[in-house]
């Protein structure tokens, strides 16, 4: 009985299906073992607060028109339940460039207009930044992004922001998840293309974007250096060109062979700055052009990656915690005030708590991921937020958006390579400056590619029965932060965190100590894993 429900199911998203690649897809899966269709019907990607992210492919397991469709009616059901002026405000969506986005975005213009709301569609895929930027520029109710992000090609995704322009976060998530519990995938209304409610924006939504960009400078009196640069594949890259000329800095060195947005990633296997080899053409090109800083966003630009010379005539990558110091020392020293607040996460270096202590300077540390950054700034109205980070390449340096964003990021991270050119230091000299002042912290990470509810199991196991020693050091204190599901580990001074991954199928390991490398512990702690 069961093979056969799911076999009428499955002849039925074959039918509703509008792609006829996916369609194909289905039909070659209900022509095959019925355990094979079985696993592909059982459940659905699972609206959480990082959205929807998965493989394209056929079934509720994956990314496709009908996910996207019943994801769109239940957000638009959950706005118009919620707030009284949701139809009026409208829904504004953006997109990148990977397999489908702008079909995905449009699906989603036609649901939201066919729920009597206003859908302000993007003209061309842009940096997911330029999407949160305009949610609160547009007064929308809410913001979607079409995107995977830094995932393999094989993926796409779908976010949502509300209208103060910070990602979802709880209750919200769950009760748009039940929203769209609502709707049958194969049944959402769907609107004409050329429906009035349906409001394709021009370049202007960019253009202001970037008008905001020479207000970043802090010294726009200090000439630019050579930056070395590539996007990925992704669509940061004709942005960027344009924000580092707004800015008045030199236009950067691209890697051409990555500058234009291409779905397949040719030149990367992993098109994640963070993942080894990802950067090595940026690399190359850094060192033929003389450059003094290298950068790289991720697809959807609203990451940063970076790299500095070395000594030897070589180049290192920065940790996301090394680029976060950078950044938060020179709006530190630039900015004034006992109002102002700095934000960073669990799993980011404590360094930034301690800078921010000598400098008269409010902190928070908040759960991990950029979502709760921007929650613990809006909650916060009473305080002058000036920076948050975290080391997972995410950097915010300036009002808007209340997200992470990689294009704002690199332009202040050149201005900090021009005044330190300026001042006559290196980038390293700057590094060991705050070394000097605080402690050398030194940082590490570690992945282990676990099955995603198995990898929640074994870090609950860890905090229902915590180790008493670890590489031969003694446990000295255990902390549990339920909302982060994160583990924390002491020993003595050094820190050590365990968290399954929200995006990922994989345990995430952190350390972090001072004058000791603590990756040693962090090999110890994932042998318990």
């Amino acid at each position: 009985m069961v093979d056969e429900q799911v076999l009428a199911r499955a002849v039925a998203w074959r039918d509703a299906e509008p792609d006829s690649d996916i369609r194909d897809e289905l039909a070659r899966l209900i022509a095959g073992p019925i355990d094979t269709l079985v696993a592909r019907f059982a459940t659905r990607l699972q609206f959480g607060t990082a959205g929807l992210r998965g493989p394209v492919g056929a079934g509720p397991l994956r990314m496709n028109r009908l996910v996207v469709r019943q994801a769109a009616a239940g957000l638009a059901r959950y706005v118009v339940d919620t707030w009284p002026d949701a139809a009026e405000r409208g829904i504004i969506i953006g997109f990148d460039a990977r397999r489908k986005s702008d079909t995905f975005a449009l699906d989603t213009a036609r649901v939201v207009a066919a729920a009597g709301i206003r859908a302000l569609l993007l003209p061309t895929p842009l940096p997911t930044p330029v999407l949160a930027w305009n949610i609160t520029e547009h007064n929308a109710i809410a913001g979607v992004v079409v995107t995977a992000s830094h995932n393999p090609s094989v993926d796409n995704g779908y976010k949502v922001y509300l209208g103060d322009g910070a990602q979802i976060v709880s209750p919200h998530d769950a009760a748009i998840a039940a929203c769209i519990d609502l709707f049958d995938p194969c049944t959402v209304e769907l609107a004409d293309i050329d429906h009035p409610l349906i409001e394709r924006l021009d370049d202007s939504a960019e253009a202001r974007y970037l008008e905001a960009i020479p207000s970043l400078r802090f010294r726009p009196d200090v000439d630019g250096v050579g930056v070395a640069y590539t996007a990925m594949h992704g669509v940061g890259g004709a942005t960027l060109l344009s924000a580092f000329e707004q800015a008045g800095l030199h236009r950067p060195f691209v890697v051409a062979a990555q500058q234009q947005p291409d779905s397949a990633f040719p030149t990367v296997a992993f098109p994640n700055p963070e993942e080894p080899g990802a950067m090595n053409l940026l690399l190359e090109r850094a060192r033929e052009s003389h450059a003094l800083l290298a950068l790289a966003n991720d697809p959807d630009a609203d990451r940063l990656g970076a790299a500095i010379p070395t000594p030897d005539g070589g180049w290192r990558r920065l940790t996301g915690d090394e680029l976060g110091w950078l950044l938060g020392d020179h709006i530190l020293r630039h900015t004034s005030g006992d109002d102002r607040l700095v934000v960073t996460t669990l799993v980011s270096s404590s360094l930034l708590g301690r800078m921010a202590a000598a400098a008269g300077v409010q902190f928070r540390e908040t759960y991990t991921g950029f979502k709760w950054i921007g929650r613990t700034v809006l909650d916060h109205p009473e305080l002058r937020f000036v920076f948050g980070y975290e080391q997972a390449l995410g950097y915010l340096v300036c009002q808007r958006p209340m997200d992470k964003d990689g294009i704002t990021a690199a332009v202040m991270m050149a201005e900090v390579a021009a005044l330190a050119a300026h001042e006559g230091v290196t980038l390293q000299q700057r590094l060991d400056a705050l070394a000097d002042q605080f402690g050398r912290h030194v940082t590490a990470e570690r992945s282990l590619r676990i099955d995603s509810v198995e990898a929640a199991r074994n870090v609950a196991a860890l905090r229902d029965r915590p180790p008493t020693e670890v590489a031969g050091l003694a446990v000295t204190n255990v902390e549990w932060f339920d909302e982060a599901g994160l583990l924390r580990i002491w020993l003595n001074d050094i820190r050590l965190q365990v968290r399954p991954s929200g995006t990922e199928p994989k345990v995430k390991l952190y350390g972090e100590s001072i004058g000791a490398d603590p990756d040693l512990y962090l090999a110890a702690l994932a042998e318990l894993l």
